[in-house]
């Protein structure tokens, strides 16, 4: 007869949450230590600023988690945001109402996302040089929307600085309005992925994609959906960063696949697939923005503070492969009799 669990044990045997708990007791940690070394870092202007500042890797992570949990990657997340900011930012220069380009781009965005599940959902191309390849194309595609320029600043006035109200500098109940929609798009996510048929189906392929395919599961449809709300997290994280500057920056997105990745396995999410929650990400993104304005406050030199960052990035990918390995089960070897000659 199998023991009861009481609700806290069941918590904790939730798979994936001391990962997530261990994440979380790292912002804490990290929130502690660098405000003794800056009180200003605790002010409540500088953890609105904070708060706001962690809505772009937030974004970037959830889509880079649904990826990375079906055992994939997706190394294109950095220049589908550029290409998203580039576009939108081109078209209002050039007269275009924002929700036209704002649509113009969501398209672009959505047909790299479907490319990616096409690549390697139905023709098996390893994510990584699939996704290499569709990442040069989308970053060409922002140096093309402008003729290989920045744009101009799209406008302070009507419907420009609507757009950047809505996205960027406006507040709702304290809050800023981008710190809003990073928790919501997160809020929804997290349900599909939680408790969905369409969330089983990424955990399935991510564990074993062979017995998920046997069991009845499209690992084409439920890949390509995985790197469509990739694109989607790249687009939307496109428009918050164009906002914020106010204009298209060709070198909008560089280094964020990076971002996302850190966010994603800081937060606990596996690379290898099958396991990681989706709560973990919003810890692993907070550890990511406190660490660059944390640094930053204390004055360390940006060639640190990457140094820094890339250790632990490649602390918690490592951690996550000894555990996978750790938890392998030891084959015994078959003991061979020889015959009496």
């Amino acid at each position: 007869m199998q023991k009861k669990l009481n609700p806290m044990q069941r918590f904790l045997a939730i798979r994936g949450i001391a990962s997530v708990l261990t994440a979380f007791a790292g912002v804490i940690v990290l929130m502690i230590i660098f405000s003794i070394l800056n009180p200003n870092f605790a002010k409540p202007n500088s953890l609105l600023t904070l708060a706001r500042s962690v809505i772009p890797f937030l974004l970037v992570g959830i889509g880079q988690a649904y990826v990375c949990i079906t055992g994939n990657i997706d190394l294109s997340i950095g220049s589908v945001l550029g290409m998203s900011a580039m576009i939108s930012a081109t078209m209002m220069c050039n007269g275009s109402h924002p929700v036209v380009a704002v649509l113009v781009a969501f398209l672009a965005c959505m047909l790299t996302g479907f490319i990616n599940g096409l690549l390697v959902g139905k023709f098996k191309l390893p994510p990584f040089i699939g996704t290499l390849g569709t990442m040069t194309i989308a970053r060409g595609v922002a140096q093309l929307a402008n003729g290989n320029y920045n744009t101009d600043n799209i406008g302070s006035e009507g419907a420009a600085q609507m757009f950047k109200d809505i996205l960027y500098y406006g507040k709702t109940l304290g809050l800023y309005n981008g710190v809003w929609i990073g928790l919501i798009v997160w809020a929804i996510f997290f349900y599909l992925l939680t408790f969905t048929r369409s969330g089983r189906h990424i955990y399935a392929i991510g564990s074993n994609v062979d017995a998920a395919r046997l069991s009845g599961v499209n690992v084409f449809a439920t890949t390509t959906k995985a790197y469509m709300v990739s694109s989607f997290c790249a687009f939307l994280t496109g428009l918050i960063i164009m906002a914020q500057s106010g204009m298209g920056d060709m070198s909008a997105g560089t280094s964020y696949e990076m971002y996302a990745v850190a966010a994603a396995v800081i937060g606990g999410v596996s690379t290898l697939g099958g396991s990681g929650l989706l709560v973990g990400v919003i810890a692993g993104a907070s550890v990511w923005a406190i660490l660059q304005s944390g640094l930053t406050f204390a004055n360390v030199p940006v060639a640190f503070r990457n140094i820094i960052i890339g250790l632990i990035v490649v602390a918690c990918v490592l951690f996550d492969v000894l555990r996978r390995d750790s938890k392998k089960p030891v084959k015994k070897e078959k003991k061979q009799t020889s015959k009496a000659a």
